[in-house]
């Protein structure tokens, strides 16, 4: 590895850093706690064939079912969010978001946007730094692999 991949790494994982820490900010100010932003979102941009689920919570935010369940609750009763059993199976708990929660995820998603707009410059400036991790000793560029990947022609 040579200097200008860890360059790139830390380059990028700073941004990302940065945006992580806006968008806590804004959740907060908001008087949204992060993790609930982040639900309200993921069920938002749920795209599957069926409402979303305190499963598919779970997933996308990586925590464990029993706290996305807990999670859920606590959103329920502040009034965000709605549970329905599944018209095909009544065992199924479908979430909505309610119209005081899409009103707030519209205020936060536009000034997250714009803060992604900000950004956009620096992150393409990082990824570039990746790619220029990715010019052979030559000063060629090569294709970039994977972490693993091998890279003395062999496949």
């Amino acid at each position: 590895m040579s200097r200008s991949h860890y360059a790139a790494l830390a380059a990028f994982r700073y941004e990302l850093r940065r945006f992580l820490a806006f968008s806590e900010a804004a959740a907060t100010a908001a008087g949204l706690p992060p993790q609930q932003h982040q639900a309200l979102l993921t069920i938002a941009g749920h795209l599957g064939p069926e409402p979303p689920t305190v499963g598919h919570i779970a997933e996308r935010l990586m925590i464990a079912p029993h706290s996305a369940a807990e999670l859920v609750t606590r959103m329920v009763a502040s009034g965000l969010l709605t549970k329905s059993r599944g018209a095909q199976d009544r065992r199924r708990m479908e979430l909505a978001l309610t119209p005081e929660a899409e009103a707030l995820l519209r205020r936060l998603t536009a000034a997250h946007l714009e803060e992604l707009g900000s950004l956009e410059p620096a992150l393409v400036r990082a990824l570039a730094l990746r790619g220029d991790a990715a010019a052979g000793p030559d000063g060629t560029r090569r294709a970039a692999g994977r972490v693993g990947d091998r890279d003395d022609g062999a496949e």
